[in-house]
């Protein structure tokens, strides 16, 4: 049984209720828009972290952290990138992925929406935890921690405050 946090979007902001959401995960994981070498080193710093860089990550992010993941945690395979889309919409690239890979998790960001949704057609689970930073249009900072238990997602919780606030409900 692995604990796991997920975030995207914090675009160079790390909020401060994060390192205790995430005390009890194993690993963070952050589907890009980073923001900085700066955060990742602070997300590093709370557990060992996971990337893949975003369209806004500069030269140095995008030399740390590759653009595309695929590992596996426990029995799960699980395909990390930015600019993924969701089911029944994935962009081009993302898909020709999810049909080589055959992941069970597929993470994304980018859309600044939480979303965790089933897709029925490739049998695997995506989870887009939403935006954890101040910029961008989303009214809510959002993001997740759930556990992987051989290949089973479960318990998935989710960290939500209005931005510019470390309001904690979750």
């Amino acid at each position: 049984m692995t604990h796991i946090g997920l975030l995207s979007d914090t675009h160079g902001f790390v909020h401060p209720r994060a390192a205790e959401f995430f005390s009890i995960c194993s690993e963070i994981w952050h589907a890009g828009d980073i923001g900085n070498i700066a955060t990742a080193d602070a997300l590093n710093a709370i557990k060992p972290l996971r990337a893949v860089h975003g369209n806004i990550d500069d030269a140095l992010v995008r030399r740390v952290y590759p653009e595309l993941q695929v590992f596996h945690c426990e029995k799960m395979k699980v395909l990390m990138t930015h600019i993924g889309g969701y089911p029944g919409r994935y962009n081009a690239e993302a898909r020709k992925r999810i049909e080589t890979e055959k992941p069970g998790l597929f993470i994304s960001g980018h859309s600044h929406i939480l979303k965790v949704q089933y897709d029925q057609k490739f049998k695997l689970l995506h989870i887009n935890p939403g935006a954890a930073g101040h910029s961008g249009w989303h009214r809510v900072i959002t993001f997740v921690r759930f556990v992987i238990d051989g290949d089973q997602v479960r318990d998935l919780v989710v960290f939500e405050a209005e931005r510019n606030t470390s309001r904690f409900e979750g």
